[in-house]
């Protein structure tokens, strides 16, 4: 069975309506336990427990939120390096489009590396335009089902690589299981 860990910080409940759907998303996949924790309850015994982590924090002047920054400095420093191998991923929401989420997704995905945690893209599209390669990324809640679903993806795809690496369920494989990764 995988751990799988949604750590995220909200402000205004955007970022943590984005971390419930991938949360959804990462219980598609059969045999995952799956934990949503803000970094405001959030303790390192729960990132030593996750074989895969989604983290995501709202865009704070174009970066990471200092809470979110602060979580890994302040509750982590003794697990530098003993978290290697683990997967990892990112999402963010944004006041507004160009806002800066992507790259809040890059630094996130550049705390993660700095812990050993191996992070992946995502080449799928959800609708015409609209993908989630860097994290789901959004302005705003998820509301269209585009977003939602957006949110769910990359869920899931963490879920996927833990029950393929972790588990060994070679059959989870996105390129072998059969599941839609394209709206086309």
């Amino acid at each position: 069975m995988g751990n799988i860990l949604v750590l995220f910080h909200s402000k205004s409940g955007n970022t943590a309506k984005m971390a419930a759907e991938v949360a959804a998303g990462a219980a598609r996949i059969p045999g995952m336990e799956v934990r949503l924790r803000s970094v405001a309850e959030a303790t390192a015994e729960d990132v030593r427990w996750c074989h895969g982590i989604a983290v995501g924090s709202p865009v704070n002047m174009g970066l990471v939120a200092w809470e979110m920054k602060q979580f890994w400095d302040t509750k982590m420093p003794d697990d530098w390096s003993k978290l290697d191998g683990r997967i990892g991923c990112a999402f963010s929401s944004q006041g507004g489009w160009g806002g800066g989420a992507e790259i809040t997704c890059q630094s996130i995905h550049t705390i993660l590396v700095n812990f050993g945690f191996l992070v992946f893209g995502l080449p799928d599209y959800v609708a015409h335009q609209f993908n989630v390669h860097y994290g789901a990324t959004l302005s705003g809640e998820p509301r269209e089902p585009r977003e939602i679903e957006a949110c769910r993806r990359l869920g899931q795809r963490l879920a996927e690589w833990v029950a393929v690496y972790v588990d060994g369920r070679k059959e989870e494989h996105p390129l072998t299981s059969g599941r839609p990764r394209f709206p086309w």
